[in-house]
C-alpha cells in the first residue's frame, strides 16, 4: 500500500509474458498487475490517493524492461493518478494499447493521514486500524473493504477470456490477489509488492491463481 506501508500477499513476480499473448486460451485469462514506479516522496510519508511525483530514472528503467514481459496486444488499464498514468502512457509510446483510465484503480484514500509522516498519525488511530484493518475508516478516508469492493467491481467489467494489463497501486494489487482467490483480507499487507513489480493472476476453470514467479 502506498505511503511507506507496502504490503502484498503472496504476490508473485510476472512471468515471461512479452510478445503477442493478448488472448487467453482455453477459457483462461490473465491479469498483469503492475505497480507504479518509485514515488519521489520522503521515506515514511503517507500519500495513498494523493497525486505525488515519481523518480524519473525509475520510470525510464521500467520502460526498458516491462515491454519485454507484458503481453503486447492486451488492453491496458490505469489508475488516474499520475504515478501510474505516466507508466501506462510510456507503454503506449512503446507500442502497447492506449490506457483506459478507471478511478476504481486508484490507491486507498487515507483521508487526513495523507501528506503526513506515519509517525505523525495519532497512535490511537493507528491502533484502531490495526485492530480492524478491513473495516476501519481513517478520518476522512475509506476502509480496506471499500477498496476491495471497487477493485473487484473493476475486474467484473473486464472482457472474459482476455488478458489485461492493469497499472495500479500496491493496495489494489494486494486486495485483488486475496479476494479473487477467495482469501480473507485479515492478513493484508503480509508480503511486499515492490515498485514496478508485476503480479500475474490467472483465471482457469477452478478460479483464480497466482501465475509463475
Amino acid at each position: 500500500m502506498s505511503g511507506g506501508r507496502d504490503g502484498g500477499d503472496e504476490a508473485g513476480r510476472g512471468g515471461r509474458g512479452g510478445g503477442d499473448a493478448g488472448l487467453g486460451t482455453g477459457g483462461v485469462a490473465r491479469l498483469w498487475l503492475v505497480r507504479h514506479p518509485r514515488p519521489d516522496v520522503p521515506v515514511g510519508h503517507c500519500y495513498g490517493a494523493s497525486d505525488v511525483p515519481i523518480v524519473d530514472a525509475h520510470l525510464d528503467e521500467l520502460l526498458g524492461l516491462l515491454p519485454l514481459r507484458l503481453p503486447r496486444h492486451a488492453p491496458v488499464y490505469s489508475s488516474p493518478l499520475s504515478r501510474c498514468l505516466r507508466l501506462a502512457r510510456g507503454l503506449e509510446a512503446a507500442g502497447f494499447a492506449a490506457p483506459v483510465v478507471d478511478p476504481r484503480l486508484r490507491e486507498m484514500d487515507f483521508g487526513r493521514w495523507e501528506g503526513r509522516g506515519w509517525s505523525e498519525v495519532p497512535r490511537d488511530q493507528i491502533d484502531a486500524w490495526r485492530d480492524d484493518i478491513v473495516r476501519y475508516v481513517p478520518p476522512g478516508g475509506e476502509s480496506l473493504a471499500s477498496l476491495a469492493e471497487r477493485g473487484n467491481a473493476f475486474v467484473a467489467t473486464l472482457p472474459a477470456h482476455r488478458d489485461a494489463i492493469v497499472v495500479t497501486h500496491a493496495g489494489v494489487i494486494q486486495v485483488l490477489t486475496r479476494t479473487l482467490r477467495g482469501l480473507a483480507l485479515s492478513n493484508f499487507g503480509s508480503t511486499k509488492v515492490d515498485y514496478g513489480e508485476v503480479v500475474v493472476l490467472t483465471r482457469g476453470a477452478s478460479g483464480w491463481s497466482l501465475g509463475e514467479r
